[in-house]
């Protein structure tokens, strides 16, 4: 979240990025209540001073055996607590609506971000290979999957209900690679690789800036109150949560790999077909929390971006990165591209990856603070970065590298987590 004061001296901006970001923002709302909330507030402390005082000026008087006055004086005592008990009751009715409308307020976008409504206006940064130029009548991952046994859809719907599958064989080995070669290569560059609970408390989800917005998109355990994670971003912006991060020997850097679960309520046309989306799917997961400074921030999504890039380069797959515009960014990011690799099926670029930065409107939720060169307490700037996603990078991977005799070329640097094969043989 932003902080309220910040608020009050830019509603303009707060206004601008909610529309922009097409976000219901209630900020005329949120203002009232602020200053309902810091009336009252006043009024509380000026009776509490008031009560100690008279308490003080009781006690003399019981000394002094003045039992007169010491009872006028319990008697407005008495009517201040129950003055008091009406303001505090208020007061916290107030503090509830003010977090919730708090929580309504989207983090600004930077000022490089383009300006837009969809998807189609997104912008173009730059282009790594050349799309996929097959010789042979090219078939799409469902075709391929079927054919060498590597997915079950039928079977999947029907234990499970729509949009779910068995991944079978040599679909498993490929699924299990690409995650083990993206946690291979953090872990290499420094990152603490992790195991993340996958039910997490409702907070947990508020706190990463995923709700109140994206319940509809969220699986909830309601006999557990907990709800099942759609990435791990929020487990690993979670595990700092209201403790003060060392920072002096530079970013922590976390990553994760787990299975993620979304309803993705809405979503049509070519993208429920097959694996591109799914209710149950894996990610490997980059979050970086780094000193409050914009230069450290860019930096940082640059590097986190580049992560995604090589792995990219190592599966051998043509891409481009795209800077998402307003309207598609989440309401969360002040900053975010996407990575789009090519899949043939669809003779266009897919959505594979997406890198955010949030400044701290992550870590003003969740508590993450620093102490920064003076000693001074100061909220972190959290960054995050799809490694990879899979079985949805399973769709380029098996399109781009299908061959004519329908066997599928694995890429070099997924052998060593293939049992050392080099190509996925047909049936």
């Amino acid at each position: 979240m932003l902080d309220i004061k910040w608020i009050r001296m830019h509603q303009d901006q707060v206004k601008e990025a909610a529309q922009n970001k097409g976000v219901e923002c209630p900020l005329d709302e949120l203002l009232e209540v602020d200053e309902k909330k810091r009336l009252l507030l006043h009024q509380v402390d000026q009776l509490r001073t008031e009560r100690n005082r008279a308490s003080v000026q009781i006690a003399q008087c019981m000394a002094e055996q003045n039992k007169r006055e010491a009872e006028a004086l319990k008697d407005q005592v008495r009517g201040w607590n129950r003055t008091l008990t009406e303001y505090e009751e208020g007061l916290a009715k107030l503090e509830e609506r003010f977090k919730g409308l708090m929580l309504t307020v989207p983090n600004l976008a930077s000022p490089d971000t383009p300006l837009g409504a969809t998807d189609q206006d997104n912008v173009v940064q730059k282009v790594v290979g050349q799309p996929t130029s097959l010789k042979f009548e090219p078939r799409d991952h469902m075709q391929i999957g079927e054919a060498l046994d590597l997915f079950d859809f039928p079977r999947g719907v029907k234990v499970a209900g729509s949009r779910n599958y068995y991944l079978k064989g040599m679909g498993l080995y490929l699924h299990r690679a690409v995650q083990q070669l993206a946690l291979d290569l953090l872990s290499d560059r420094g990152f603490t690789v992790m195991d993340v609970p996958l039910m997490v408390r409702e907070e947990t989800l508020q706190n990463a800036g995923f709700f109140p917005a994206g319940k509809d998109q969220t699986y909830e355990l309601q006999d557990e109150h907990k709800w099942l994670v759609g990435t791990s971003e929020a487990p690993l912006v979670s595990y700092y949560a209201d403790e003060i991060i060392d920072l002096s020997k530079g970013p922590v850097q976390l990553a994760a790999v787990s299975n993620c679960f979304r309803k993705e309520a809405g979503s049509a046309g070519r993208d429920v077909r097959g694996l591109y989306r799914v209710h149950q799917f894996a990610k490997v997961e980059q979050v970086i929390l780094c000193e409050n400074d914009p230069a450290t921030a860019d930096q940082m999504l640059d590097q986190i971006t580049q992560n995604a890039e090589d792995i990219l380069g190592l599966l051998e797959l043509p891409y481009r990165v795209v800077a998402v515009c307003t309207g598609d960014m989440g309401a969360k990011n002040y900053k975010q591209y996407d990575i789009e690799t090519w899949m043939p099926s669809r003779n266009a670029y897919g959505e594979t990856h997406s890198s955010s930065s949030l400044l701290d409107f992550q870590a003003r939720r969740s508590g993450l603070r620093y102490r920064d060169k003076n000693g001074e307490l100061r909220y972190c700037y959290t960054l995050n970065n799809t490694a990879v996603a899979t079985p949805r990078i399973l769709i380029p991977l098996l399109e781009n590298h299908q061959q004519a005799d329908g066997s599928i070329y694995l890429p070099a640097a997924l052998r060593p987590y293939m049992r050392g094969l080099t190509a996925i043989p047909n049936k």
